[in-house]
């Protein structure tokens, strides 16, 4: 039998064109299910913190761990964006029906009856489930015996964000979450890439900056993607699942609020370390006149 092409099995394949999300069909796609998993991570967090004696797990967990959320979400991202671009292609016709009119309208506003079937809803709830490996990340850094507060559990956490976000997507049949996928996707790839990269030991090669800068941006065009879907919103006389948008609009300010939190903290971080190399510079030639005089 020959191999299927990469857009088959990303975008064309039985299961992911035939997919509904459905309680009954789709495994973790109840609301018990979700507050009962993130319950459990909260009290497993901090039992293990709580129960932690002396053993170290080295470096090579959190590498592997990063190269595998790096590889799942740049498997995610390119299945949306080839399953947007075939649900495009395929659904074209029935846009007549509706006040949908451009592609753009489409990602960012589904017509009011869209049910959470098919590729673009497959891909939704394979990153809803790829979001639980996210929370590994907290075990990785309580066995490094680094402090366990409130804040390193809801900042792991834009990842508990995420999976309430990714859960409402599917309930809800959510619009604009294949944007949201494709940049969080996206924006995962490259920080768990960076992350990858500096677990195995390899130099930072200042690409920090660059990652946080990316966040930024992306967290900018979402921002005035949600700006989009009220404008057609209100223009085409509805948008589905503008509900939980509104929620999830609420999510990611507390998202946005935490990123903006770092970013300033970063950056005076980084101005503080250059005034102090600067003024070290300073003191150095001032010193080394005297000695010369």
């Amino acid at each position: 039998m020959a191999l299927q092409s990469p857009t088959y099995w990303l975008a064309e394949h039985p299961s992911m064109v035939n997919f509904r999300s459905s309680p009954t069909q789709s495994w973790g796609s109840t609301w018990s299910f979700l507050f009962t998993a993130i319950s459990a991570y909260i009290v497993a967090a901090t039992t293990l913190y709580t129960l932690l004696i002396l053993s170290r797990w080295r470096r090579p967990f959190l590498a592997i761990h990063s190269l595998a959320v790096a590889l799942i979400s740049a498997v995610v991202f390119v299945g949306m964006l080839l399953s947007a671009e075939a649900e495009i292609r395929e659904t074209r016709w029935f846009w007549s029906r509706t006040k949908t009119s451009t592609p753009f309208q489409w990602l960012l506003c589904f017509p009011v009856g869209t049910r959470p079937s098919g590729r673009v809803f497959f891909w939704s709830y394979v990153l809803y489930l790829s979001c639980f490996l996210h929370l590994l990340r907290t075990f990785f850094t309580i066995l490094r015996r680094r402090k366990l507060t409130f804040f390193t559990l809801f900042n792991q956490s834009d990842k508990s964000i995420l999976i309430f976000m990714s859960f409402l997507w599917l309930e809800f049949s959510q619009s604009f979450q294949v944007q949201a996928i494709l940049l969080t996707t996206l924006l995962y790839s490259v920080v768990y890439g960076y992350r990858f990269w500096t677990a195995i030991g390899l130099p930072r090669a200042r690409f920090l900056p660059f990652v946080v800068n990316c966040q930024a941006v992306l967290l900018g065009c979402n921002l005035v993607c949600h700006f989009g879907v009220l404008f057609l919103h209100l223009l085409k006389g509805g948008c589905n699942g503008i509900g939980a948008w509104g929620f999830n609009s609420v999510l990611n300010g507390a998202v946005l609020l935490l990123f903006l939190k770092f970013y300033a903290k970063k950056m005076h971080s980084r101005n503080t370390k250059v005034s102090e190399d600067e003024d070290s510079t300073h003191w150095g030639s001032v010193n080394l006149k005297e000695k010369h005089t």
